[in-house]
């Protein structure tokens, strides 16, 4: 008889596992530590694994442009640094710093395993979830910050994605207020909120003033359809009905599915890449980085995916946002009355699409493009969600240096010793 393990039930069980092995190894490390001590009359022992400064940490090497900037950064400063990824091909495992050391901490579980036991003062990451499910808070680690990695609501996470973080740095006022909002609710302390900017912004513009617009054929117009992933998204609403009448209306069509797409949605994915292949009017696209994507492009075809905000703010272009719904359910936005921000903000940087102008796609398109008060919507949403425009980077590294040095002078001040 074989037995079958849900991967819920999966999950679970090894969050106990690792719960319990934590204690245990922490128990026995700090007897361990403690007649080493004693030992050596209150010197640490040559051996022992020394604590990094500033630790970054990534699931995924999606998240280049937030993670390679701030490496680069450090390394000029000439700050040490320890960059650690989940992706056993993530590109800056190849790159040869001097001050900032990068490693693969395993996939999945294995990367967890190896955050829940690290020694560090400070931990940036923009990974949500800390101490909530498999992440844990190491002992070891004195201060956790979580950095955004797009232009949207602090409640878009799922339920308690950055409760349990000491600090959140973010990119608008109204990511500080839903902070707040969420605290007062569940009786929290409230924790570091900093404005510093969108290092993903940043990226994007600085790449876009060194290429410059890509060159347009005279009545020709790329579009991009990039949804989000989900029950709720384009590809799982409409799909192939999307699709057919993108293809009628003659332009030339990138379709870049979310990288989650690709893991939890591989076989619709695979279903309409074979009823779509690439071709002349149609391309896939899977790269890495999106920023060739978006320069091609005269307009974006989204759903509440965070792309939306990439387009519209850096290549100030119209965006089509499919009329779906959004299921809070499962997200700390159910906890609030306030609507989110990215609704709030869509109907004035985009045309809306209902199911029944699926049909009609190519006159929505041109609604798109003909409107000019979109631009104004733009603009607002720049001013409330891309503050510090081109000095994220900095910003970012200016708070984790200040950090560590004020949790070194605090130690020092309570005389505490290394541990």
């Amino acid at each position: 008889m074989r037995l079958y393990i849900d991967p819920g039930t999966g999950s679970m069980l090894f969050t106990i596992l690792i719960s319990i092995l934590g204690v245990l190894i922490y128990a026995f490390r700090n007897v361990l530590v403690k007649i080493r001590f004693m030992a050596s009359g209150g010197k640490q022992q040559k051996g022992e694994k020394a604590r990094e400064p500033i630790v970054f940490f990534t699931d995924s090497k999606r998240y280049q442009a937030i993670f390679k900037p701030l490496c680069d950064e450090m390394e000029k400063r000439q700050q040490a640094a320890l960059y650690l990824t989940a992706s056993a091909d993530d590109p800056l495992l190849g790159e040869r710093y001097q001050y900032v050391k990068t490693e693969f901490a395993g996939e999945g579980n294995k990367a967890f395993a190896r955050m829940n036991f690290l020694r560090a003062d400070v931990v940036l990451s923009s990974t949500p979830g800390l101490d909530v499910y498999q992440w844990k808070r190491s002992r070891d680690v004195k201060w956790y910050a979580h950095v955004m990695h797009a232009a949207n609501d602090i409640t878009g996470y799922r339920m308690f994605g950055t409760d349990y973080y000491d600090a959140v740095l973010v990119n608008g006022e109204f990511q500080i207020r839903e902070i707040r909002a969420l605290e007062k609710l569940r009786g929290l302390p409230e924790k570091e909120a900093v404005l510093v900017g969108l290092p993903q912004l940043d990226d994007l513009a600085e790449k876009l003033a060194k290429a410059g617009s890509c060159p347009r054929e005279d009545g020709k117009r790329t579009i991009l359809l990039a949804p989000s992933w989900g029950s709720n998204s384009i590809f799982n609403r409409y799909g192939e009905r999307m699709i057919e009448s993108l293809i009628r209306t003659g332009n030339t069509i990138i379709i870049r599915p979310h990288p989650q797409s690709m893991t939890s949605e591989k076989e619709m994915i695979d279903r309409l890449r074979a009823a779509y292949p690439d071709g002349e009017q149609i391309e896939w696209n899977f790269d890495n980085d999106n920023f060739e994507a978006l320069r091609r492009s005269d307009v974006l075809i989204s759903d509440y995916s965070g792309v939306v905000f990439d387009f519209a703010l850096v290549f100030d272009r119209p965006v089509i946002y499919a009329d779906v719904s959004f299921d809070k359910g499962v997200y700390d936005a159910w906890w609030l009355k306030e609507e989110m921000w990215n609704f709030e903000i869509l109907p004035k940087i985009g045309v809306p699409l209902t199911e029944e102008k699926i049909g009609e796609i190519g006159r929505v398109i041109e609604d798109a493009l003909q409107a000019p008060e979109l631009k104004a919507g733009r603009e607002l949403a720049r001013q409330q969600a891309w503050a510090n425009p081109g000095k994220s980077v900095e910003a970012i590294a200016d708070y984790l240096i200040r950090t560590r040095d004020r949790l070194h002078s605090n130690k020092k001040n309570s005389g505490e010793g290394e541990k």
